[in-house]
């Protein structure tokens, strides 16, 4: 089956990743503390996301409740919100970006993106670069309950863009981005020009990694190519 739609990340695959996410760690971490959650569950090495998913079973295993637990994880994205709309002031459109999105559109490929970022800092972004309107759906952490690697994220944009896991290729530059693909069975492909090296992107499943985004079309011609001559 040929390629019908590419599934972009954001942050360190189209725009230069300057999130202080150890600051942003930090101070969720402190945070959570605060709210009762033992210092001993919860790492800095840990994403905000895992923090949560820690605090969500903390709380349950104290009798908390599902409101109390939506507070804490409203107040936490607040803060995630915070550093991402400081760090979108300041970011860069990687080289090639822009270029690559024009070429995909002129094949007439679906294109979506899907982000952890939260939806004000993403359309900032999207709309401080002018790129907003190369995208068909754009599908930010509000959107859903969890966010990649759990399936529904990646699920979510799929459905919208009514395309087939294995006629997608997702591109990111992490290793939560090679998860999410290879969970629905998408084609992954790396790029390490964010958090991750091109080993760390194979170990995660990356079925293919290129070292610029320009090099997606020309991917994306040999794939419907080897496809075609089978």
């Amino acid at each position: 089956m040929c390629v019908k739609a590419v599934v972009f990340d954001l942050d360190g695959t189209l725009v230069s990743f300057n999130l202080d996410y150890r600051g942003l760690r930090a101070e969720v971490r402190g945070f959570l503390m605060n709210a009762g959650v033992p210092a001993s569950v919860l790492s800095l090495k840990e994403t905000i996301f895992e923090m949560l998913k820690k605090t969500e079973i903390f709380m349950k295993n104290s009798g908390k409740t599902a409101e109390a637990m939506q507070e804490i994880r409203r107040k936490v994205l607040a803060i995630a919100e915070k550093y991402e709309l400081e760090a979108a002031k300041t970011t860069s459109l990687l080289p090639g970006a822009e270029e690559t999105l024009k070429a995909l559109r002129r094949t007439g490929l679906k294109i979506g993106l899907c982000t952890i970022s939260g939806e004000k800092s993403a359309n900032y972004v999207l709309e401080r670069f002018n790129i907003a309107g190369f995208f068909d759906v754009v599908v930010p952490r509000d959107k859903v309950d969890y966010v990649k690697p759990s399936p529904g994220h990646l699920g979510l944009v799929l459905e919208a863009l009514e395309a087939a896991p294995e006629e997608t290729i997702v591109v990111g530059d992490s290793g939560i981005d090679m998860q999410s693909a290879r969970e629905l069975k998408a084609i992954a492909v790396g790029l390490p020009t964010g958090v991750s090296s091109m080993e760390q992107l194979m170990g995660h499943g990356a079925d293919y990694v290129i070292t610029s985004i320009t090099d997606l079309p020309i991917l994306i011609e040999k794939i419907n190519k080897a496809q075609a001559e089978q």
